[in-house]
């Protein structure tokens, strides 16, 4: 068996979660460097003319803060992504059928009488719970990328789907 990182529609999307992730890096950082020059040319302004500028503490605090935010989003998607091309490479994937029980709520099954695997979506945005949501009854492949961390994909999905071992009684 090969491992799952050999599979080109695996590399592929592994290649588009970094873009992703180095999109939210380098926004976040560009919205904190304008910030800054918003702040200091308008406390240069307000230092040579006396001349206030209004709204520009609000839009230099908006920029910095959300541009912060931005960074931390990206650093951790690109760690996310970066910790499961690592353990791609050292197993294989498996097929099987994911059903959903709720909006972030899964179960994998895999082929050949495994026990099922009780999933929760790692992912908030709405976009994503709704791609996964279709793929209810339909054949994916998954893996395990951590102990309790799951990682799947169907035929055609484009990108990889994070998931966490669901403990039971919840």
């Amino acid at each position: 068996m090969h491992p799952a990182s050999d599979d080109p529609a695996t590399r592929t999307a592994l290649a588009a979660l970094q873009v992703g992730a180095l999109r939210w890096l380098g926004g976040g950082a560009i919205a904190v460097v304008l910030g800054v020059l918003l702040g200091v040319a308008t406390v240069s302004m307000a230092g040579e003319e006396g001349r206030r500028v209004p709204g520009a503490g609000l839009v230099v605090l908006v920029l910095v803060l959300g541009g912060l935010a931005a960074v931390v989003v990206g650093a951790g998607a690109l760690l996310r992504t970066n910790r499961w091309r690592r353990a791609l490479a050292t197993t294989t994937w498996r097929p099987g059928r994911l059903y959903v029980a709720g909006a972030a709520v899964l179960a994998f099954e895999p082929d050949g009488g495994d026990d099922v695997v009780h999933l929760r979506l790692l992912s908030t945005a709405i976009w994503r719970t709704r791609a996964v949501q279709a793929l209810d009854g339909a054949a994916v492949i998954a893996a395990p990328v951590a102990p309790g961390q799951w990682v799947f994909t169907a035929e055609g999905a484009g990108t990889l789907y994070g998931a966490r071992a669901a403990t039971r009684g919840r």
